[in-house]
């Protein structure tokens, strides 16, 4: 039996980690004896807890203790780090550890410093300036890449504690179709007041079902009125709410009176082939032939945006990026320094942008449809909260409580 020591400190039971992670080092077959446990005894203070893992070889000693990181669980003790550098290209050594998009810590040198760039699906990289996560795909050769997790101090976000008063936590992360739109905008909304104040951004991550919901003149309000300051989607929500501008429908359908247009399924086209005819959307604004419109209040306001495109897409847009590795790099551009993330109605860039945000970034995902909410905290990104509702019907709901600022 080889065994190491272990110590958490957080709101461990209020937040249900302890129960979390005992049954963590119990599923993974080790064993554990908890030497110390020091409760917090109000809300605000947290609780200590050291933990004696054991286990029947070193192999699963290591690997149930790399598992624990991601609740917060570190060694007791400072270890320094092990570094070990990269002998091809895009090639992480073996037992690199890879990143959580919680914030993390490195005792290397002497001291424990914070990982800058924090993502999840990362390798850690000592640099100059200290520890930082970087992309498989961006490793290189010579650069020294962190090994094992006996070094590292993962944070989760508190969830309990005096944290459990932040209005943000209105929905305790849980997903349910029986709360009221307008309540959760209201509160959504309180929360974007108070970033603007302190200067953060919100980003937007937005599907076609914006424009086919008849929210695309709330949200385009919004992006008008400065309450947004990046916009993140693909190809699809640009070309329908261009379709929308110039014929009145989205995928053919008449959005004022929700009836199928005669030979409708063609305006998306005629809306692609309109700007290609001007060279370009923003071409197409100066020619005097867009004049309103989500994409036209994204592009007159400068708001930082990014299209990504898929093999799906029809035309594309000329502004669409198809280079799948350039599009991931302006997202995460664009979601750096932003203090919320909102996605209405887009699972897969939900995902995606999800994958490159840290974990404090307040996150909310509005679906009529419960799973795409459940799928997105299943992909890491635990710390959304869901709004199950028509996403017309929210995003109209908070712009109008927001319009009155």
């Amino acid at each position: 039996m080889v065994t190491k020591n272990l110590i958490h400190t957080g709101h461990l039971i209020d937040s249900g980690l302890l129960t979390v992670i005992l049954n963590l080092i119990i599923e993974e077959g080790a064993d554990y004896e908890i030497t110390r446990f020091d409760v917090g005894k109000t809300p605000d203070n947290e609780s200590t807890m050291r933990i004696l893992l054991k286990a029947g070889n070193d192999d699963l000693l290591e690997s149930t203790a790399a598992k624990l990181t991601t609740y917060g669980v570190s060694a007791l003790g400072e270890s320094d780090a092990e570094w070990i550098k990269v002998i091809r290209d895009k090639a992480a050594p073996d037992g690199f550890y890879s990143t959580t998009n919680h914030k993390t810590e490195v005792f290397t040198d002497g001291r424990w410093r914070l990982v800058a760039n924090q993502r999840m699906d990362a390798a850690v990289v000592k640099q100059h300036d200290g520890p930082a996560c970087v992309k498989l795909r961006d490793l290189r050769s010579g650069d020294p890449v962190l090994v094992g997790a006996s070094s590292v101090r993962v944070h989760p976000p508190e969830v309990g504690g005096s944290g459990s008063a932040d209005s943000f936590a209105f929905m305790n992360n849980n997903i349910s179709s029986e709360r009221n739109a307008t309540l959760s905008a209201e509160k959504i909304a309180a929360q974007m007041r108070e970033l603007r104040t302190k200067g953060e951004k919100i980003v937007v991550v937005a599907g076609p079902v914006v424009v086919h919901t008849g929210g695309a003149d709330a949200l385009a309000a919004l992006v008008r009125d400065g309450w947004i300051g990046g916009f993140l989607g693909g190809n699809a929500i640009a070309v329908h709410d261009l379709e929308y501008r110039l014929f009145g429908t989205s995928l053919g359908v008449d959005l004022a009176t929700g009836r199928t247009t005669h030979e409708g399924h063609k305006n998306h086209m005629m809306a692609i082939n309109a700007v290609y005819s001007h060279g370009s959307m923003n071409a197409m604004m100066k020619a005097g032939d867009l004049k309103e419109g989500l994409m036209y209040e994204v592009i007159r306001t400068g708001t930082p945006y990014c299209l990504a495109g898929s093999i799906r897409d029809d035309g594309p847009l000329p502004e669409t990026e198809m280079d799948m590795i350039e599009a991931q790099k302006a997202y995460a551009d664009i979601v750096e320094g932003s203090g919320m993330i909102l996605m209405l109605s887009t699972m897969l860039h939900s995902i995606g942008t999800g994958n490159m945000t840290p974990s404090w970034v307040k996150t909310v995902c509005v679906d009529i449809n419960p799973a795409v909410v459940t799928k997105l905290s299943d992909r890491g990104s635990a710390q959304a909260v869901g709004v199950v509702s028509d996403v017309g019907l929210f995003i109209r709901a908070l712009a109008r409580v927001l319009s009155a600022d």
